[in-house]
C-alpha cells in the first residue's frame, strides 16, 4: 500500500484501493488474489458482516480482467470462478480471495445442475461435490455478499464461520445473468487436501484452475 501511494504504479500489486489490493498469485498462470488490506484475519472476522464492511466478493469480481491478458482472449462469464479458504485451510491469516476460472467438471455439472439449484442453500446432489449450494441473480454481486449470505441462512455457519470455504461460480440462467455460491465445512490442516471425510469438503481453491482449460481457445 504505501508505495500505491507514493507512485502512479501501485506495483508490485496490479491494484490498490483504501481497503484491498489485487496481486498476481507467486504460483503463476491465472491466478489473482484480493486480499484485504484493512485488518480482518479471514471468513470467520466478524468485522466482514459488519454493515458498513467491504464487500470483498464484489471487488474480486471486479477484478477478473486482471486474468484476460494471461490467458490471451476476454473469457466468458461462465469461466470464472471465486473462493475463499476455511480458517482451517488456508495460507495466511489476511482475508484473501483466489481469483481464478472454475475446473472444467464443476463448471459442467453445475451448467447441467443450474435450473434445480433455488434462492435457499441447499445441498447439491453430487457425490464429487458434497457441498450447499445457493443461486444469486444479477450482473454483479454488488447486493449479495456471499459471506454474510452463508451467515445469515445457514445457522451452523454462522456459529462456526471459520470452518467453511466459499466457491463463487460465475452462471448464466434462463432468466439472466447471476452466480451460484458453494460453501462448506473443511478438514483442518493437512487433512484438508485428502479425500473428505462425510460431511466435509476441499478447500474452495482446489476447484478453481488457473490454465482457465474451460476457456481455451483453439491457436488460428
Amino acid at each position: 500500500m504505501p508505495n500505491g501511494q507514493a507512485q502512479p504504479s501501485p506495483g508490485p500489486c496490479v491494484r490498490v484501493t483504501p481497503h484491498y489490493a489485487v496481486l498476481a498469485d507467486r504460483k503463476g498462470g491465472a491466478h489473482f488474489l484480493l486480499i484485504a488490506t484493512d485488518a480482518v484475519s479471514g471468513i470467520e472476522d466478524p468485522a466482514v458482516l459488519a454493515p458498513a464492511s467491504t464487500n470483498y466478493f464484489e471487488a474480486a469480481w471486479e477484478s477478473r480482467d486482471q486474468l484476460d491478458p494471461v490467458v490471451g482472449h476476454p473469457l466468458v462469464r461462465e469461466s470464472i470462478g471465486l473462493a475463499i479458504n476455511s480458517a482451517r485451510a488456508r495460507g495466511q491469516d489476511r482475508l484473501h480471495i483466489h481469483i481464478e476460472c472454475l475446473r472444467p467438471r464443476l463448471q459442467q455439472y453445475l451448467q447441467s445442475a443450474a435450473a434445480s439449484i433455488g434462492e435457499h442453500w441447499a445441498p447439491l446432489p453430487s457425490p464429487d461435490f458434497p457441498y450447499l449450494a445457493l443461486r444469486v441473480r444479477g450482473e454483479t454481486l454488488r447486493d449479495a455478499n456471499p459471506i454474510a449470505l452463508l451467515a445469515a441462512g445457514e445457522p451452523a455457519a454462522r456459529q462456526d464461520m471459520g470452518a467453511y470455504t466459499i466457491v463463487v461460480a460465475a452462471m448464466s440462467f434462463d432468466d439472466g445473468p447471476g452466480f451460484i455460491v458453494l460453501a462448506g465445512r473443511t478438514a483442518e490442516g493437512p487433512a484438508a487436501l485428502l479425500p473428505p471425510a462425510p460431511g466435509l469438503v476441499p478447500p474452495g481453491e482446489t476447484l478453481l484452475d488457473s490454465t482457465c482449460a474451460v476457456d481455451s481457445k483453439p491457436t488460428p
